[in-house]
């Protein structure tokens, strides 16, 4: 027993110094090393034609904003079809959706009364519907920039490329002390993380919304498991696996609505890891077994993957130790040396927050929010927390095999485009 709980101490600690080092690599990345270009200043007449998807469920309060915003994109009309998919509401969704099509032309709503409702599941029925060679996805609560669309097709014109992602940016960041945690948490994550991986021809991530995909792909791959709550991070790696990219515009940004209560965030976040941790049961093997990736993109692939169990893998190393500690096998020593340790790592490695966090506000010129930093480390408690909840969560569907039931995260204001 002695033995196996110090062989495990030893593997988190292995395993927290190597995502210490990616954290830090991915910040030297952006902040010294060469940039790699996206491609926003092609400008090529043979645009491809896109669908845009946007599942709704009751989404009453934001649908109005986000059609509008899409109707003012500068994408040609005649190549573009607008299918927002009301997906079993209750409110008056499906009113304001008709509204828009008689007004519209190329808007064409689909209704979805029968079946499972789900993001999947609506998803699917829109590839159904859609027409043309590529397919761009927005949750209800984004408002997109007028050039997105653009942006975003640009990346199509290279063949590699079966996916694109997108830059998201809270709106209501000034709402509460949640969403100015919230919105340095994405600055960290698409302004350092994203563009660093990008830079360094890793896996960026397609993130279900502000992204698009190849639709003869995603129908190739028998399109979203509606058993899938992480149907963008499980897209990602279907693709990876197979040989294409996916490309990574930091420069395009679109504008979300992030949760204000801690309640919101706490589902949000725990659904997150749920549906996380399910993709990586099932894409482990096959990510290590690809004939299309080398070894560090397996490996940091790897590292994705294993992003919200590290929460109880770093409780369960923890509790080693201390129990090392209590059973006298552990000098006192040696228990307070990773304790601090674990300390360090929660400030430097897991979330980042001086990394990638500090270095994204520098870049996007937010320096008065570097005074915020060390707050995260509460925040980083109650993420724990909560991602430890949703990859309980993931165990009990595998163990149980349950069926998974969609969760929207609420909206808690109207937006304006």
């Amino acid at each position: 027993m002695v033995v196996t709980l110090k062989i495990w101490v030893i593997v988190v600690v292995i395993i927290m110094i190597v995502y210490a080092v990616r954290h830090a690599i991915f910040t030297l990345s952006r902040l010294a090393w060469r940039q790699r270009p996206y491609y926003q200043d092609i400008v090529d007449g043979r645009m491809p034609s896109l669908s845009v998807l946007i599942p709704m469920h009751n989404e009453a309060v934001v649908a109005s904003s986000i059609l509008d915003a899409i109707l003012a994109c500068d994408y040609p009309n005649e190549k573009l079809e607008v299918i927002p998919i009301d997906d079993h509401s209750t409110d008056g969704t499906a009113a304001i959706l008709q509204r828009y099509a008689a007004a519209h032309e190329h808007v064409r709503p689909l209704y979805r009364e029968n079946g499972s409702r789900g993001k999947s599941n609506a998803l699917n029925a829109g590839l159904a519907a859609a027409v043309n060679d590529v397919v761009i996805v927005f949750d209800a609560d984004y408002l997109p920039a007028r050039g997105l669309l653009r942006q975003l097709a640009n990346a199509f014109v290279d063949p590699e490329v079966g996916a694109v992602m997108g830059r998201v940016v809270p709106f209501n960041c000034d709402r509460t002390f949640l969403t100015r945690m919230l919105a340095m948490e994405r600055t960290g994550g698409y302004q350092v993380d994203q563009q660093a991986r990008y830079n360094l021809d890793l896996l960026p991530q397609y993130g279900g919304t502000v992204g698009g995909f190849r639709r003869d792909i995603a129908l190739l791959l028998d399109g979203f498991d509606p058993n899938q709550l992480a149907e963008d991070t499980d897209l990602t790696f279907k693709l990876f696996v197979r040989g294409w990219r996916v490309a990574y515009a930091n420069r395009a940004e679109c504008y979300e609505q992030v949760p204000e209560s801690w309640a919101t965030r706490f589902r949000q976040l725990r659904r997150w890891s749920r549906g996380h941790n399910h993709v990586l049961v099932r894409h482990a093997l096959p990510l290590m077994r690809s004939e299309f990736l080398n070894l560090t993109q397996k490996l940091e692939g790897l590292l994705l993957l294993l992003v919200y169990a590290m929460p109880l893998l770093l409780l369960s190393g923890f509790a080693a130790n201390a129990a090392l500690f209590l059973m006298g096998a552990m000098p006192i020593w040696s228990a307070v040396w990773i304790g601090v340790f674990v300390v360090a790592y929660n400030a430097f490695g897991n979330f980042a927050p001086v990394y990638e966090i500090g270095a994204a506000e520098v870049l996007d010129g937010m320096q008065q929010r570097i005074y915020l930093l060390p707050y995260l480390f509460f925040v980083y408690i109650y993420n724990t927390w909560t991602t430890a909840t949703g990859f309980i969560d993931a165990l009990g569907d595998i163990v149980r095999r349950r069926a998974l039931t969609w969760e929207k995260t609420e909206r808690t204001a109207t937006v304006s485009s």
